[in-house]
């Protein structure tokens, strides 16, 4: 009777790590390696299948920073592993803890006509098996093709440092990678399904009581299993061993035990640390996973959101589009959220969130005959008090999320709660228990989820997304494993493979009267990604905006003129915006790359959308010698939805005169003193007589900040920011006039290595004072604010 608890863990943990799990292969041989490596961007599988290959050897250098390198595999079963399961072993040079932040393949087959490719799975540093016969012939040929991407490494251990590798037109050109091994294997299933018992009652006792019963008979357990295993002969002692465990993992849970609904998961962000192109090809491979996995797992079922990574499947990798369609057909493939991606909610306007709703619905109801239940957004920063509203009305039941977990300061009170919008709108809504969108099913995660679920009183479930994600990689057959074993097991929550559908249904009916959480979900971290990437975020408001526009004239223009409506042209540009509404591009939290391609494709959506408008204003119009306004809202003083001809302006132009140094811009409401170095010293309206400058203070004052956060550079902002600052008052130059009937001061700024033009303009007729802002940076860890230090209490501000 062994009851030295630590012996016995770190017995267990030895064995399982340099014996049991590496002879669940044991038999292996090398295959031929032929390689060849494109000098540009990826092709088509069937013209990779096509290429001339030259002889290569492991261990070779290979694949450039964003790089593409085919590899062709070849060789025969070994005659004596007829009857055996045999499966390839490829291991392109992987850090195993960074599982899609580096290199990655597909394997494909060739079809049996030799010329269509067939997708077989993915190839990570998680799972870098591939099947190749369930039970061996004996002596058949094997032929193999990777697509093989060389991703640098740009996450590493430390988010983020600088590089000049996360943009193709920078990054380095030498080799990054080294193939350790390319071989065939025969798979051992007895010492596989061994590994994962010990694993999960390895995992279950170190969360358990330290004295409790059950986890001292654990513990018993696998020091007698381990007794009859026979280290140099793993495969022969098997099953003994797991004999030895089969009581212990048969023990059924409490009746009270928590309830985890799992759902296959990967989360692939669709641009952050990779370029779009490479997302769409993260999509195949893990889609390839999971349709095979699906296959080999009767009760496994896959979860994905985003149309728009379904559509990129459908559009580039038809072959694995349609074992695709094949699993959703099956209910075993679950298209989720209803969004055409997981998008930012705190800066698109509500028109945009509403297309992100309809596209994503219409593409699942169009494929798949198919309409999203809820909204599938784990990892966003940020939740807009507006979306109940939005996400009601759009016909939605439910709402998922994680990332408020990652709150700084307050613990978020509730996991299934009634999320109210601004309206009084409800949702109901559930935060996973075990705080995390990539559960490996680990021991401390299924504990984590019964332990600190708020609703423990009233509730029994929580949701579990399992799998590799943010890179893609996807659920793997251990997962399965753990979940199988953990479906009913003493000491343990249950966990069972369920549509988050049916968990929110049984969800509801445990809370009918659920607490209420109203307004804003705000998340207490990553607030600079409110403010990086300026242009991505400009040219974006400016194409929504555009769009809004030229749907108006362009439908006017098709009922009062019959012209016809590009629809197909909106779809278009509206999935291109929505698309740059990802949380991981909008924000400005993504690589060099991602924001470059950002400005092209936005600054292209804007000129197509305006030459839309143009177009339909032009139809409306008609032949004339009089010229017309054409105005697409009805908000502000003086205007109206419509058309009207031009009218001589009768409103006075505004003052501009010299005061004390600077000037004064006056119009018939606001008065606004600016000061010689170009700040705002006075703000009146004219109407109540009040100051809206605070006393001694200055408006309009660049402040200069150290923008050096203890993580995530480009994401957050922490509070020491303010303990020192440089305010910018010095002058290159300052000079007033009047364009029109408007009165301007254009201000030029130099501070540290950069330069500010800045142009203060006062239109005739207006209450707002214009600044815009062209900068020339060439900062390092820096933040620029730009201060209004206002004598007005308010408990809210708008800003634009």
């Amino acid at each position: 009777m062994h009851d030295d608890t630590s012996l016995t863990v770190g017995r267990v943990k030895r064995v399982l790590e340099e014996h049991i799990r590496p002879a669940i292969h044991s038999a292996s041989v090398p295959l031929d390696v032929a390689i060849h490596e494109l000098p540009g961007e990826p092709i088509a599988p069937a013209e990779g299948l096509a290429l001339a290959f030259e002889p290569g050897v492991v261990g070779a250098p290979w694949g450039p920073a964003w790089g593409t390198t085919w590899f062709k595999l070849t060789g025969r079963v070994p005659a004596e592993w007829a009857g055996r399961r045999v499966e390839a072993l490829i291991d392109l040079g992987f850090d195993v803890n960074m599982t899609g932040f580096q290199c990655e393949a597909l394997a494909y087959r060739r079809s049996a006509a030799g010329s269509d490719p067939i997708p077989v799975k993915s190839i990570n540093p998680r799972n870098q098996w591939v099947p190749i016969t369930e039970t061996a012939a004996g002596d058949e040929p094997v032929e193999l093709y990777l697509e093989a991407a060389s991703n640098p490494v740009l996450l590493d251990y430390h988010p983020f440092l600088p590089t000049q590798e996360g943009d193709i037109l920078t990054s380095s050109k030498e080799p990054l990678y080294r193939a350790r091994r390319m071989d065939l294997a025969v798979f051992e299933p007895e010492v596989f399904d061994l590994s994962l018992d010990l694993e999960v009652l390895f995992e279950l006792q170190a969360e358990l009581p330290a004295t409790s019963p059950r986890r001292m008979r654990i513990l018993q357990a696998m020091d007698d299993a381990l007794d009859v295993l026979d280290l140099q002969h793993i495969v022969a002692t098997a099953s003994d061993a797991r004999a030895r465990l089969a009581d212990v993992l048969a023990a059924p849970a409490e009746a009270s035990a928590h309830r985890i609904s799992a759902v296959g998961h990967a989360h692939i962000d669709s641009a952050w640390l990779w370029p779009v192109r490479e997302t769409i090809r993260k999509v195949a491979r893990t889609t390839s996973s999971m349709t095979t996995l699906i296959e080999e797992q009767p009760e496994f079922q896959y979860g994905m959101s985003s149309a728009q990574q379904y559509a990129w499947i459908k559009e580039h990798r038809p072959e694995v589009w349609e074992r695709v369609k094949a699993a959703v057909a099956a209910g075993r493939f679950l298209p989720l959220g209803g969004m055409w991606v997981e998008s930012d909610t705190v800066m698109p306007t509500g028109e945009s969130l509403v297309r992100q709703f309809s596209h994503g619905q219409r593409f699942f109801e169009r494929e798949f005959g198919i309409r999203s239940k809820g909204v599938w957004l784990p990892d966003s920063f940020g939740y807009s008090p507006a979306l109940p509203q939005l996400m009601r009305r759009a016909g939605f039941e439910w709402f998922f999320t994680q990332k408020i977990s990652w709150n700084q300061q307050n613990v978020f009170p509730h996991h299934s709660f009634l999320w109210e919008g601004i309206d009084g709108s409800q949702v109901f809504t559930h935060f996973p228990s075990m705080d995390t969108y990539n559960s490996q099913l680990s021991g401390m995660e299924v504990a984590k989820a019964s332990r600190q679920f708020k609703e423990n009183r009233l509730s029994s479930r929580s949701i579990a997304p399992v799998g590799w994600g943010d890179g893609g990689g996807g659920t793997t057959r251990e997962m399965t494993g753990k979940a199988e074993r953990l479906r009913d097991l003493e000491g343990s929550a249950q966990v069972v493979w369920e549509h988050p559908d049916v968990f929110f249904d049984a969800a509801k009916a445990e809370l009918p009267h659920p607490a209420v959480w109203v307004g804003e979900l705000y998340l207490e971290l990553h607030r600079g990604t409110l403010t990086s990437q300026h242009a991505t975020k400009a040219l974006h408001r400016w194409a929504e905006h555009a769009l809004i526009e030229a749907e108006l004239w362009a439908a006017t223009d098709a009922v009062r003129t019959g012209a016809a409506y590009p629809q197909a042209e909106f779809d278009r540009l509206w999935q291109a915006v929505l698309l740059h509404e990802f949380h991981d591009i909008l924000p400005g939290t993504s690589i060099a790359w991602v924001h470059r391609e950002a400005v092209s494709v936005l600054s292209d959506v804007l000129s197509d959308a305006e030459d839309i408008s143009l177009a339909a204003r032009r139809s409306l119009a008609g032949e004339g010698d009089r010229e017309l306004q054409f105005e697409p809202t009805s908000v502000g003083r003086g205007r109206a939805l419509g058309a009207a001809f031009v009218a001589e302006p009768t409103a006075a132009p505004v003052s501009l005169t010299e005061e004390n140094g600077g000037w004064r811009l006056e119009n018939e409401l606001v008065s606004v003193l600016v000061s010689a170095e170009g700040l705002i010293v006075s703000a009146i309206d004219k109407a109540s007589g009040r100051e809206a400058v605070a006393e001694g203070k200055s408006a309009n004052l660049f402040q200069l900040h150290q923008d050096f956060p203890n993580m995530w550079d480009a994401w957050d902002i922490d509070r020491y920011y303010r303990n020192s600052v440089d305010d910018l008052t010095a002058v290159t130059s300052i000079e007033a006039s009047m364009i029109g009937r408007a009165a301007r001061i254009v201000v030029v700024r130099p501070f540290s290595e950069s330069t500010i033009e800045q142009t203060i303009i006062l239109h005739p007729e207006s209450r707002t004072v214009l600044l815009r802002n062209e900068i020339d940076w060439h900062e390092t860890e820096k933040l620029l604010k730009l201060a209004f230090p206002l004598d007005i209490q308010a408990a809210h501000t708008d800003a634009e």
